[in-house]
């Protein structure tokens, strides 16, 4: 999503520096996509905020418990589609 799509201003990945820079390249080594998502640069003027949401997301998202991490991506997609949302 391009930046002038949105009402906050989002860092894009070639413009970040400094520790959001290095934020983003802690996604990029952990999930292996090369783009960090729009609803993570939402965060990208506190830093330390965006390591938080990322910690709560994999501790909620990404971990296994009573639904393995397919099913909750699965549930995932299925509830982006349904709102017909890209992430």
């Amino acid at each position: 999503m391009a930046d002038s799509d949105t009402k906050i201003r989002l860092i894009e990945d070639a413009d970040a520096r400094g520790e959001i820079a290095q934020v983003y390249d802690e996604w990029r080594a952990k999930s292996g996509r090369q783009q960090v998502p729009g609803i993570l640069k939402c965060f990208s003027h506190r830093p330390d905020f965006l390591r938080d949401v990322m910690r709560f997301s994999d501790t909620v998202h990404f971990s296994e418990g009573h639904l393995n991490r397919r099913t909750k991506e699965a549930i995932a997609s299925w509830v982006s589609w349904l709102n017909r949302c890209p992430y």
